[in-house]
């Protein structure tokens, strides 16, 4: 994980710093790219602890097109809780539906895109039409931005297959990127997504490469990252799934959707200790 030092380093040094839609100002650079081989251990976070329980929840949660923060909280997940309930502009949205709702966030989009599940059509592909450069799921759908409680911030997944060696690889591009809070976060979360879709697959869980536009450190986690660069990395863990799986494309959804967070464990994480802030809301 030293790159995400390296570019955590890189914005203190040259970041501009900007207002932007929090309140919160933020030093930022424009376009970044990390890249993680899974083979070589799982990329969770060590100089820090991360809170692998709540990665596990909300990818769940996403997989099943949650819309509740209380159904993400029953998932051990409760990340979800603020932008619900706390997010003034979605407060005084006619479309949000009560306490908890988040209306058509990340999954809801993945499963359902104009009648289109997304998720299943990625996995049909991996399988029947593995060259296919086509295997994309897009969260990006501008005609329903005022039914969600925030639009999404990592838009579009696109996973390739390399048949020659049996390994599935996964790209995200991610248009806003809060270094400290979010970014471990989703490095874990799409890391997580591509063991289990290759896992399901008959495939190895090959690279993440991670595309951040807008990478960005809030004023107010500054000097947290001082803190964080300050301590040693520790060796990644491994990534144990207990997955059970069938055949052909009922089977391999059946096997991804069937996953509990008891089904998934990180396998010797070691991390220095956690380093509390705040999250612009």
């Amino acid at each position: 994980m030293q790159n995400y030092h390296e570019l955590l380093q890189t914005v203190l040094d040259t970041g501009v710093t900007q207002v932007n839609r929090t309140g919160v100002s933020a030093r930022f650079i424009p376009g970044a790219m990390l890249r993680y081989d899974l083979q070589k251990g799982f990329p969770a976070i060590t100089t820090k602890r991360l809170a692998f329980g709540a990665v596990k929840g909300e990818l769940i949660g996403f997989l099943h097109g949650c819309q509740s923060a209380a159904d993400f909280r029953a998932l051990n997940c409760n990340i979800w809780t603020q932008n619900a309930n706390e997010n003034q502009a979605w407060l005084n949205n006619p479309n949000r539906k009560g306490t908890d709702d988040l209306g058509r966030i990340y999954g809801a989009i993945w499963r359902d895109f104009n009648g289109i599940d997304q998720l299943k059509e990625v996995v049909s592909k991996i399988i029947n039409t593995p060259t296919d450069r086509r295997i994309i799921m897009s969260a990006w759908k501008p005609d329903e931005f005022d039914k969600m409680a925030l639009p999404p911030c990592h838009v579009l997944y696109q996973f390739l297959v390399d048949t020659v060696n049996k390994k599935l690889h996964l790209c995200m591009y991610q248009r806003s990127c809060d270094l400290f809070l979010g970014v471990p976060f989703n490095i874990a979360s799409c890391a997580l997504l591509l063991s289990l879709v290759a896992e399901a697959t008959g495939y190895t869980a090959g690279s993440f490469t991670h595309f951040l536009a807008d990478a960005h450190i809030y004023e107010n986690h500054i000097e947290q990252v001082k803190l964080q660069l300050s301590r040693q990395h520790l060796e990644l863990p491994k990534l144990r799934l207990a997955m059970t799986k069938g055949d052909g494309l009922k089977g391999a959804m059946d096997a991804i959707l069937g996953m509990s967070p008891e089904d998934i464990v990180l396998v010797d994480y070691n991390s220095h200790a956690a380093i509390p802030a705040p999250m612009a809301v």
